[in-house]
């Protein structure tokens, strides 16, 4: 499980660009708070190779997917969110997450960290009220 801002960063698969080549289908992680990307650490060795060895060859774009040997379960299995999961449960099973961290903070008296999950809490919280909106607009249509 990777964390970002003490959030529990979400597995996916996107489209990165390194210098001019199109690297499609990297498994990567998603911070839902501060919305930072990076490369899942299981294939970082092996898209820094691919993707250079891409460049160098000229290549516009390639499929990260076509030179893994990793199936996606191994890669995201210790994920606790992925991107197939609906965005509202997503926020809520993080809010939730973040709620039993805090309590654990105030526990052991870290007022750092019990500042860093209320702010990421205030984020979640208008994160999931903009879902809620936007669900309930599409509902009444």
């Amino acid at each position: 499980m990777s964390f970002c801002c003490g959030a529990s960063m979400v597995g996916t698969k996107g489209t990165l660009k390194h210098y001019r080549t199109q690297v499609h289908n990297v498994p990567l992680l998603f911070c839902p708070v501060c919305h930072r990307v990076e490369v899942h650490y299981k294939v970082e060795n092996e898209y820094e190779i691919l993707a250079e060895y891409a460049h160098d060859d000229g290549a516009s774009e390639i499929d990260f997917q076509d030179f893994i040997m990793e199936d996606e379960e191994s890669i995201f299995g210790n994920c606790v969110n992925d991107e197939s999961e609906e965005p509202l449960d997503i926020i809520q099973n993080q809010i939730d997450m973040s709620l039993d961290l805090l309590a654990v903070a105030k526990h052991i008296k870290d007022e750092k960290w019990e500042s860093e999950l209320k702010r990421r809490l205030a984020v979640m919280s208008q994160r999931r009220t903009k879902l809620l909106l936007k669900n309930s607009r599409g509902t009444t249509r």
